[in-house]
């Protein structure tokens, strides 16, 4: 997982490698350094030795290991255990060092000599393995970042060790201290090495070849096997030409072209050093652990132009005179800066070069020979290096100036970027839609991580909401992945276009074979993307799935990655203009949820496999649509986010004034009625609202809201006792109403009761009191409402609303529920349902019932959909005509409600109706088949209750069954608890992010009692079919145990409806001494005969027992 790769410091698969390369790298560059400084500055004078011959011939002695030793290094490293290997050769270092600590105490120039050419063996052994370990303990995601740590820490160390030796070796106990340095720093290494973790030998029975030259050739053969290798171990090789050339001529550009002195070559390689560490771990951040080239073409080309800027800022040779200057004198030009910058960006490129190449190295190939391989790598980049130095040589000698010698080294980098975009070209070209895609459309990646999980083998389920989706995941995936794609769309221009980018698999949809030879190129470890849907969504919403990648997962065994991209459907791209507000460049994500195994049973066969195998692929689409979502915001961020969506213009209410109200103004008048309601309540206070469904009571509603006030919808039709007892239950003190409703409802004096126990405020006060200094405020705090909002620091888990139930069953409770539960119930519900701007909602239910404000009101406004707003679900005559008024295309109403509707209204009333959705109550045969008849429309049942924000299930234009409920939404988890006498079904517990924060009671009032461990006991009694669909089969407390057996009251009362349609039937049980307790029905029809149940019973093949008397 990649994250910052700061904890591979921490680990010891990583640190003790770390910790005995860096001290390797300082150490050898110490002693290198040393001996080079007291050869020109103080051996030469004395001896009368050409103190220049000796330096370069000492830096040839310390290279020719490296062609000589090289491949047996590799040899030794793929056959031992590398760990051990590593101690061994630490354990030489040891030695080496002690030699050369006697070496420069003797001041014995071949001594000296003859102990380099130790250390570049031990270096030449040393190479293959320190980069061979690597990916046997490093995951692959940890590879990059595991090597921009080994580059910046080498060079780091590098950098140390060069200053130290130039600085120390000439003072008065240097020679001392630096033999020291070498042999202690010899030894921590060793120490550190014993910390490696072991390894296995990958080839033990590999025979070392004696041959060394032989060898060598052999392992320059091995390297080129592979041409992604080959082709990166010359990336690395270049690199290494161009910065040790680049390197190896400061000490001639400070003095020749700057008139500078040492230090300044050190201030230099301060700088170098920077970059490359800088680099490095930059590269690492940019590749987030992916093994990739993407970016070496654009560090290439970034060198080139950044060392001719290097050419250009260099004065000419020679044109400074005088003695020569320090670092002080030399950094107060403002063009030595700018030679400074183009040194530390050039390095800084070289990080960003060389790191991906040498993961490259690591993770491609046989794992076997990884360590010759290297060694390869190691001597080719050996022989780049003398190639440039000799290059570099001539160049000079034929009176070349250094500034000119950077001028070619960037014109042939520049050469070798063309080359190598013309090797990369999908890695150029991806790297350049990436960064245009970001720059346009802000584009976010989540949970990458979760694509290497998958493993090699997978199918990428995504859902289709623009022509850009496939591009999209194309250069945003980590690896190059195969898309299953219509064979005639693979012939449009645009798609060939597309095709160096992906490998595309042509399905020809009539050619039963195609899904075969598919399965066939996963199961060759491929990760497969399709689009289940099939099509682009024409309605924003998640379309009908087809079961084929189910079925292509299933029989390949591979896992199943769920991708949404989400931002796209408001582009040009998509289809649905006119449906929502197209704009440009909408922010764009994509997340990507952790891979599942996609499992079905092995006993289902055929097409009932099939059919599982879409109900399945549904269910995890669905499931990611949810999952997906913000639930983690409150509700007026839910409403800024919506308007920011959907536009401020865009209507969102209306009511029976009919005067709609858009965004722009709703917030507006939402801000500054909750500003004047502000200093009478307090932040988090419970506040009464009893008002009828209206614009004005959602205004409120959310006024509230703004200020971080708690709703508390007052249920107007349990009478005055119970709203008494709810006011007691949340310890509600400010009760917000209308003096017209008290009136027009005629409650006037049952507000007067409720004022006995609570403030009452009148909305036309509230009004009266609002001043054009208040609507100013409003107008001018307006872009300012998020972060006033979030001032009040009101989390998603907070009190949002209180409901109360009926107190059917007593007093009511008060149901508290969170910004999160409403959230993720709009969600769910959003996330199976599609409906879009274009849509009406016609939500006559009121709001104090979850059902009307869940529903009817949050799930519309906060999705840019219009909701109109009538005040009486039981104007049977006036409902219709209104809905056929405002072309409404969504219904939310009760069984009773609905037949109501359904007897009186003409059949075109509903003509612009959609979906019907039904709950609070089971709907009967009788109304369902009404509306089919008479509308041509199928009522959508759905179940759930105040306690779940409140839906659990839902009938879908998808997923329909009469007489059930639906399938449960998205991340609702359920039990079946058994229940003595039911042989099918059980008691239903649900737990879920919309299940309630807990009850307030009046018994204890303003204590909140939250749910045991999240699950909620619904009390009713169901069953869940193999598909998932879910039937009610009664209350707990409407079952009746028979001769002990439990019969459901409900059950009961849908065969008397169904022997006697139109009339009202109730079911209810009493003591019975013989069988323990016995039915009796009772109806609204005179002449009800218990025969025809009898009858009824016997043709349904009903058990006597459950006819009521």
């Amino acid at each position: 997982m990649h994250e910052s790769q700061l904890h591979l410091l921490r680990t010891r698969r990583f640190l003790p490698l770390f910790v005995t390369l860096f001290l390797g790298a300082g150490n050898d560059n110490l002693f290198k350094n040393a001996i080079a400084v007291l050869v020109l500055y103080r051996i030469a004078e004395q001896a009368s030795y050409n103190g220049e011959v000796l330096v370069t011939v000492a830096a040839g002695i310390f290279m020719l290991p490296f062609f000589l030793f090289s491949a047996t290094g590799g040899q030794l490293a793929d056959k031992l255990d590398k760990a051990i290997l590593i101690r061994v050769i630490k354990a030489a270092e040891v030695i080496i060092m002690g030699l050369g600590a006697v070496a420069l105490f003797a001041g014995d120039v071949y001594f000296m000599l003859g102990v380099l050419f130790l250390m570049g063996t031990q270096s030449a052994f040393f190479g293959p393995v320190k980069y061979s370990i690597l990916p046997v303990h490093l995951h692959e995601d940890e590879l990059i970042g595991g090597n921009a740590f080994l580059e910046a820490g080498t060079f780091t160390a590098i950098l140390l060790g060069t200053i130290a030796g130039g600085l120390l070796v000439l003072t008065d106990d240097g020679i001392a201290i630096i033999s020291m340095g070498i042999v202690g720093l010899a030894v921590i290494g060793l120490a550190a090495s014993f910390s490696i973790p072991r390894t296995q030998a990958l080839e033990p029975g590999l025979a070392i070849n004696p041959n060394l030259l032989g060898e060598t050739w052999a392992t320059i053969r091995r390297a080129t096997k592979e041409r992604t290798i080959f082709l990166s171990i010359l990336g690395i090789s270049w690199f290494w030409l161009v910065g040790a050339t680049l390197l190896a001529q400061f000490p001639n550009l400070a003095k020749s072209v700057f008139n500078a002195d040492n230090y300044v070559v050190t201030l230099l390689l301060v700088v170098a050093t920077l970059g490359i560490a800088l680099g490095s771990l930059l590269c690492n951040t940019m590749l987030k652990g992916e093994i990739s080239a993407k970016y070496v073409p654009f560090a290439a080309f970034g060198m080139s132009i950044f060392l001719f800027d290097l050419y250009l800022a260099c004065p000419e040779p020679g044109a400074a005179a005088g003695p020569l200057i320090g670092i002080g004198v030399f950094l107060e030009s403002a063009g030595n800066w700018r030679v400074l910058f183009d040194i530390f960006a050039v390095t800084v490129c070289g990080g960003i070069f060389t790191v991906p190449l040498y993961a490259i190295l690591q993770s491609r190939g046989d794992k076997a020979e990884l360590s010759r391989v290297i060694a390869g790598n190691n001597i080719l980049n050996a022989l780049f290096m003398v190639v440039g130095a000799a290059v570099a040589a001539v160049m000079l000698g034929f009176d070349f100036t250094v500034p000119q010698l950077v001028l070619v080294m960037a014109a042939v980098n520049g050469v070798v970027t063309i080359y190598i975009c013309g090797l990369l070209p999908d890695a150029v070209v991806k790297a350049f839609l990436i960064s245009l895609l970001k720059l346009c459309y802000r584009v976010e990646v989540r949970g990458l991580e979760n694509y290497a999980k998958a493993g090699k083998r997978a199918v990428v389920v995504v859902n289709h909401v623009s022509f850009l989706d496939a591009v999209l995941l194309a250069v945003f995936l980590p690896v190059k992945p195969m898309f299953a794609i219509d064979t005639r769309v693979a012939e449009k221009w645009w798609i060939k276009a597309f095709l160096r980018l992906v490998d595309l698999f042509p399905m020809d949809p009539t050619n039963p074979m195609a899904t075969k030879s598919l399965i066939k190129a996963v199961r060759e470890d491929r990760h497969c993307v399709i689009f289940p849907e099939g099509r682009l969504t024409v309605t924003g919403a998640l379309m009908k799935v087809y079961e084929g990648p189910g079925m292509i997962a299933d029989k390949s065994q591979a896992m199943l990655v769920p991708v949404r991209i989400d931002g796209m459907q408001y582009t040009p791209f998509s289809r649905l203009r006119g449906k929502v507000r197209i704009r440009w460049f909408p922010k764009v994500t994509i997340t990507i949820l952790p891979p599942r195994r996609f499992d079905i049973p092995a006993n289902i066969v055929g097409r009932a496999r099939r059919q599982l195998a879409g109900i399945k692929l549904y269910d995890i689409m669905s499931d990611m649509i949810f999952e997906t979502c913000d639930r983690r915001q409150t509700l007026f961020e839910a409403l800024l986010n919506a308007r920011a969506v959907n536009g401020r213009k865009q209507l969102i209410a209306e009511d029976i004034e009919r005067h709609a109200m858009d965004y722009g103004r709703f917030i507006l008048g939402s801000r500054v009625l909750g500003r004047k309601l502000t200093p009478s309540t307090e932040k988090g206070e419970y506040v009464g609202v009893m008002l009828p469904n209206s614009v004005g009571a959602v205004m409120v509603f959310f006024a509230l809201q703004a200020f971080g006030r708690v709703p508390a919808m007052l249920n107007y039709s349990t009478g005055t006792k119970n709203m008494i007892a709810a006011l007691k239950a949340a310890e509600i003190k400010t009760v917000l109403t209308s003096r017209r409703f008290a009136e027009m409802a005629q409650m006037t004096e049952t507000i007067e009761s409720l004022g006995a126990h609570a403030e009452i405020v009148y909305l036309e006060d509230l009004k009266d009191k609002i001043s054009f200094s208040d609507k100013a405020w409003g107008a001018i705090s307006g872009p300012l409402a998020r972060s006033i909002h979030k001032r009040l620091r009101i989390g998603p888990d907070d009190p949002a609303v209180v409901l109360f139930t009926s107190g059917s069953e007593g007093t009511p409770k008060g149901v508290v529920l969170s910004h999160a539960n409403l959230l993720a119930n709009r969600y769910q519900l959003a996330a199976r349902i599609d409906f879009n701007p274009t849509d009406i909602v016609f939500n006559a239910l009121p709001i104090f019932h979850s059902f009307g404000l869940t529903g009817g009101t949050l799930l519309p406004m906060l999705s840019g959909v219009k909701t109109f707003l009538y005040p009486s679900p039981l104007h049977y005559r006036m409902v219709p005509a209104l809905v056929y008024d405002t072309n409404a295309t969504i219904l939310f109403g009760t069984d009773t409600f609905l037949g109501g509707y359904a007897r009186v209204a003409h059949p075109y009333d509903f003509y612009s109706v959609r979906y019907v959705f039904a709950g609070a109550e089971r709907v009967k045969e009788e109304t369902r088949q009404t509306w089919a008849d008479k509308f041509g429309l199928r009522i959508l049942e759905g179940y759930g209750t105040t306690e779940t924000s409140p839906i659990l299930s839902t009938n879908t234009p998808l997923h329909y069954k009469p007489g059930t409920v639906g399938r449960f939404m998205p991340g609702i988890e359920y039990d079946l608890e058994p229940v003595p006498g039911i042989s099918e079904g059980g008691r239903l517990v649900v737990s879920g992010p919309n299940i309630m924060l807990g009850y307030l009671r009046a018994e204890n009032p303003g204590v909140l009692e939250p749910p045991v461990d999240g699950r909620y006991d619904t009390g009713d009694i169901v069953s869940v079919d193999a598909e998932g669909f879910v039937t009610i089969l009664g209350r707990v407390k409407r079952f009746a145990k028979i001769a002990g057996e439990m019969v459901s009251l409900t059950a009961v009362e849908g065969y008397a409806n169904a022997v006697w349609p139109g009339h009202m039937h109730a079911v209810v049980s009493v003591p019975d001494a013989r069988k323990g307790e016995q039915l009796v029905l009772v109806t609204d029809k005179p002449d009800a005969d218990r025969d025809d149940l009898l009858s009824y019973a016997k043709d349904q093949g009903i058990a006597e027992l459950m006819v009521p008397k």
